[in-house]
């Protein structure tokens, strides 16, 4: 028997059961006549463990249990294929059975090599096919893209079959699977974790090199951002395939879009603290800071968001320094984006947190002034507490102390933040004013968030936000006239005297209302309205208790409590 050439030619048109009808013959005459060579005997045993592996995964094709397994669109291309390369290992094995082949030595063993590997991936790949389970599929020939009411299994078949059809098929058929698998992620993201579980995540990977075709490689690196960000499980499956490394090189020499897309990706891969030590062992700080230098906005948004998940990390920032990436952070902070300036704000936050040298960089940099007028400048809260964060890191700083404190605008800022803002920015700026030293003139200032610093020490959380509360409104009463604005506010004596309750159980430290009013009772004013208020009985449990300053308290509203009855005697 000797196949001709044309055979295989013929066999890309004909349908899958009419190839398989000319590869078993040629198959067994194979097996059979490699036994007998001998010629490169080494090499042919590994061709004919090779082809009787085929010979199995064959017949376990033919024996599929679906009447429709031949309708799949993957074996089209696959068996002709095989039926080509073992045509040529039947002319192959021909030369090396002739006693008066004169060829080259070299030249016949490179010819094995390369049709030993091909037999090996296509062996793979049928394999892969049969392990897939969509031959088993009665709608083999295009499985539907499933709804958001389609059972798991249906997702799951589907998923499988993507895969398939992206390590099997051939350009074409990658891209279709892989604008299939965007649609899925993009129209159900539960469908990630499927993806995640189920998917070849590895291939994924694979077909982002460099060395690939452009557009699977667009295709693919899309996948992957969307994958990265859809959930945890996702996530985590694309960085444990070893995604960082690639998409750090996209984001180095990528086209703009792919740098985008790798940039996102990047992004929610470092939001994991347990993913964020590979950015220095993939070396990719430099990566980062370059990026940011060079890319667009959303490059740059993505990028600096990257820094900020990473900057906890001992080693990247050790490279930040050395890559100059202190400047690059502090120039985001004149960028239009808001969320630029935001993660930005973050990054300096930890770095300025790391120690003296970045608050000194930072400075140095201008960084400070710039965050300063970002407080007048951001509209979103969340922003703000980047900007407010990085500073009160910043003010650790001496100098930065001293500028804060001197600083009007800022310290009338953070009162009105204290006045109007959420919790955390009202912790924020309680924190930064409370550690600094304020002039007599800006505490007058910001006698307007006496209330709101009342209402704060009654509030339990954060921890130690009621104890900075009482320190800084004790420096706003040290100044005569808010002591006398306060006295004359009746709700906030009555408020400051039922934290004293000690049946009030919300305010657990007792010490803070009776140090605050202890420092207004110079006043008798003040020390009328206490006792209106029924601050006496409260003052005299609280003493049987040892509650700091209570003893001293009562004593003091006792002696006015006296002269008051003296006085009214006297008159009467």
């Amino acid at each position: 028997m000797h196949p001709s050439s044309s055979t295989a030619a013929a066999a890309t048109t004909e349908a899958p059961l009419s190839v398989l009808d000319q590869i078993n013959p040629i198959l067994s005459l194979l097996i059979v006549s490699s036994l007998s060579v001998k010629t490169f005997t080494g090499r042919w045993q590994t061709i004919r463990s090779r082809l009787t592996s085929l010979q199995t995964s064959l017949n376990s094709l033919t024996s599929s249990p679906s009447p429709n397994w031949s309708s799949n669109p993957l074996l089209l291309t696959l068996l002709p294929n095989l039926l080509s390369l073992l045509l040529r290992l039947h002319s192959l094995l021909t030369q090396c059975s002739s006693s008066s082949y004169s060829g080259g030595k070299l030249h016949m063993q490179s010819d094995l090599d390369i049709s030993s590997s091909s037999l090996s991936d296509l062996l793979h790949s049928l394999d892969l096919l049969l392990r897939s389970g969509v031959l088993q599929v009665s709608n083999a020939i295009v499985l539907s893209q499933p709804g958001v009411s389609s059972s798991k299994e249906d997702v799951l078949l589907f998923v499988k079959d993507l895969f398939t059809r992206l390590q099997i098929g051939g350009v074409e058929f990658k891209r279709k699977a892989l604008e299939s698998l965007l649609q899925l992620l993009s129209s159900d993201e539960k469908s990630a974790g499927v993806v995640a579980r189920e998917g070849n995540i590895s291939y994924l990977i694979h077909l982002l090199d460099l060395t690939g075709h452009y557009a699977i490689r667009e295709l693919a690196l899309s996948a992957v951002s969307v994958l990265a960000r859809c959930s945890e499980e996702s996530r985590k499956s694309i960085f444990e395939a070893g995604a960082l490394g690639p998409l750090l090189r996209l984001l180095e020499v990528g086209s703009v879009a792919m740098k985008e897309k790798a940039a996102v990706a990047v992004e929610a891969i470092t939001a994991d603290l347990e993913n964020a030590w590979a950015i220095s062992a993939y070396g990719g700080v430099s990566v980062l800071v370059e990026a940011i230098r060079s890319g667009s906005p959303v490059t740059q948004s993505h990028t600096v968001g990257a820094i900020r998940n990473v900057a906890v990390v001992d080693d990247v920032r050790v490279a930040l320094a050395e890559e100059a990436g202190v400047p690059v952070l502090v120039q985001l902070l004149s960028s239009s984006s808001a969320a630029a300036q935001e993660k930005a704000s973050c990054a300096l936050a930890t770095l300025a947190e790391s120690g003296e040298y970045f608050r000194a960089l930072i400075v140095q940099e201008r960084g400070l002034q710039k965050l300063m007028r970002l407080i007048g400048e951001c509209s979103g809260s969340e922003a703000l507490e980047s900007v407010l964060r990085a500073i009160s890191s910043l003010s650790a700083s001496a100098q930065v102390s001293r500028t804060l404190s001197s600083s009007t605008a800022f310290i009338v800022q953070n009162g009105e933040l204290i006045k109007h803002g959420n919790l955390i920015l009202q912790h924020t700026a309680v924190s930064l004013l409370a550690k600094l030293s304020i002039s007599d003139g800006n505490k007058r200032a910001i006698s307007s968030c006496t209330s709101s610093l009342i209402k704060l020490m009654e509030s339990p959380k954060p921890v130690g936000l009621n104890e900075l509360a009482a320190k800084l409104l004790m420096e706003v009463l040290s100044v005569r006239s808010n002591r006398k604005d306060l006295v004359k506010d009746e709700k906030n004596i009555t408020r400051l005297v039922h934290m004293m309750d000690p049946a009030n159980e919300v305010v657990a430290a007792k010490r803070l209302p009776v140090t605050v009013l202890a420092a207004m009772s110079d006043s008798h004013g003040c020390r009328k309205r206490l006792l209106a208020a029924g601050a006496y009985p409260h003052l005299l449990r609280l003493a049987e208790m040892d509650v700091t300053g209570a003893r001293k308290l009562a004593q003091r509203l006792a002696g006015s409590k006296i002269k008051s009855l003296f006085g009214r005697a006297w008159r009467a």
